[in-house]
């Protein structure tokens, strides 16, 4: 066979470290776009980005030449450099070690692109 194709859909989760609120609406405005861009960019196609102040969600289709853990450690380490060029409230900033991805079926892809955009904040307390 001279050509090889997949299409596997890896939802991503992973948090700040200590689950700190790092994360405010503002720089998610940001950070989101930046993720998809990331993704984009190592040939795992971005269909949803989001999350609250501690941790986000990546919904993507799996790059057929690259490992997950090869991917969350270049979102990870690409997004955690561009965070702490946002001001020195985040030069402390880090993502925890681990992370959760789990396969999705194309036919659940939309719950999930909507379990996503409807995170709802974290409330302070």
């Amino acid at each position: 066979m001279p050509q090889s194709l997949s299409r596997i859909l890896v939802h991503l989760v992973f948090s700040t470290k200590n689950r700190v609120r790092y994360l405010t609406p503002t720089i998610q405005t940001e950070l989101h776009p930046y993720l998809s861009g990331v993704l984009n960019g190592i040939d795992c196609p971005s269909l949803q980005v989001g999350g609250v102040e501690d941790h986000v969600h990546l919904l993507f289709g799996l790059s057929r030449t690259r490992t997950i853990a090869d991917i969350v450690e270049t979102v990870k380490t690409s997004s955690s450099k561009w965070i702490k060029t946002k001001g020195t409230e985040f030069s402390d900033f880090h993502w925890q070690a681990g992370y959760g991805a789990f396969s999705v079926s194309q036919s659940d892809a939309d719950t999930v692109v909507a379990y996503i955009q409807n995170q709802v904040p974290i409330i302070r307390k």
